[in-house]
């Protein structure tokens, strides 16, 4: 989206550049990468970015100014995920757009729970240093010392032996690249749900008191996977949350429906939808609380939309992204994540971006095509 910047990159690319890309990648990281990583980076301009870390606040401040969506989302956590000691707003926001013919953001989704904090800024360098990227080129959006901030948000003012990044099965993870990475830049141990135990109100790993856990378990996959934990969430705990598990459920797409704002495709509640538009070619099906694009169904047909739960789905009006990033196989569509760490205030801090050219985007929906998958978003 930076012409003279995608021309440099395209001419001076080659495969062998690309191959050195993927093997530092992992060798930083410590473990192969699970994903597909794109060949090239994207460079936005300033404006754009900026307009999307502005939506992002914009579409947060709403939801949380709203005593009506505040009500509706506290009704929405399932009662046995409901945890104690809510803090007042959540620590890791998702923003994600995709960008419509008039190079306008489009919000896909928002979601209050962490992303890839880690991993991201190793994409990131890994792009910088093997491509001899124009050093003017920004990755991070804040001015701040981000390995610090991060630090402050995972870690809190607790020691970091007594603090865990809990996930299923962690080692086990398409997400292990960043996990490790947790542990390297924060000294925060990855440690499975299943390894947890619990003596009176505390839990420990082994003989390890955990003082804050950095949640990273996905309740969608701790139901599909039917796993039973030693504690249940609804206890009085004594611990801390860096990301307390309430806000994956009301900063959500369950949110998409309550939004008002230039960027929100219009959405509605599959229960509340008032009648089954004649253009479903036109629309999007996407369960409320799963990840990697898991049930989403873009033009779904009446028979598909009868046959799943309407409480647990919403339709939304689909959006036509465009294909913005030049490439050698053509012009290739690009969604955009704005990551925020709410400290004192929400405060963006780096961007994650999915290139595809299928229906889909994300990483699993493009898979046999090249000049796709995760990439890294540089501000000109």
């Amino acid at each position: 989206m930076v012409p003279e910047q995608r021309q440099r990159f395209n001419q001076s690319f080659t495969p062998v550049k690309y191959s050195r890309f993927l093997s530092e990648l992992t060798r930083r990281c410590g473990t192969p990468i699970a994903f597909r990583n794109c060949e090239t980076p994207c460079f936005f301009p300033a404006a754009l970015i900026h307009k999307m870390v502005r939506y992002g606040k914009e579409l947060l401040d709403q939801l949380m100014s709203s005593r009506e969506y505040m009500a509706a989302s506290s009704a929405s956590i399932p009662a046995e995920y409901s945890v104690a000691n809510e803090t007042p707003h959540p620590l890791f926001i998702q923003v994600d757009f995709g960008i419509d013919q008039n190079l306008e953001p489009k919000l896909v989704e928002i979601q209050g729970f962490p992303s890839l904090y880690a991993y991201q800024p190793i994409v990131a360098e890994t792009y910088r240093e093997v491509y001899a990227l124009d050093p003017s080129l920004r990755h991070f959006l804040t001015s701040s010392d981000y390995w610090g901030l991060l630090r402050k948000a995972i870690v809190g003012d607790c020691d970091p032996e007594n603090v865990i990044l809990m996930e299923i099965d962690p080692y086990h993870q398409k997400t292990l690249p960043d996990f490790l990475m947790t542990e390297k830049y924060c000294g925060v141990k990855p440690v499975s749900l299943t390894d947890i135990r619990k003596r009176g109100n505390r839990l420990f790993h082994g003989d390890v008191p955990i003082h804050r856990i950095y949640n990273r378990v996905i309740v969608d996959e701790l139901q599909r996977k039917q796993i039973q934990p030693a504690f249940d969430f609804r206890d009085e705990l004594d611990v801390e949350w860096a990301g307390h598990p309430n806000w994956y459920f009301r900063i959500s797409k369950f949110s998409l429906p309550y939004l008002r704002h230039p960027s929100v495709p219009k959405t509605w509640f599959l229960n509340e939808l008032p009648e089954t538009p004649r253009d479903l070619e036109n629309y999007v099906l996407k369960p409320l609380y799963s990840f990697a694009g898991l049930g989403v169904v873009i033009s779904p047909t009446p028979e598909q939309l009868a046959a799943v739960d309407p409480m647990l789905f919403i339709l939304q009006e689909r959006v036509d992204f465009a294909p913005v990033i030049a490439t050698p196989h053509g012009g290739t569509k690009a969604e955009v994540r704005i990551m925020y760490i709410w400290l004192d205030q929400p405060e963006a801090v780096m961007t994650i971006v999915r290139m595809g050219r299928g229906k889909m985007i994300g990483v699993d929906h493009n898979r046999d095509l090249e000049w796709v998958g995760a990439s890294a978003g540089f501000v000109a």
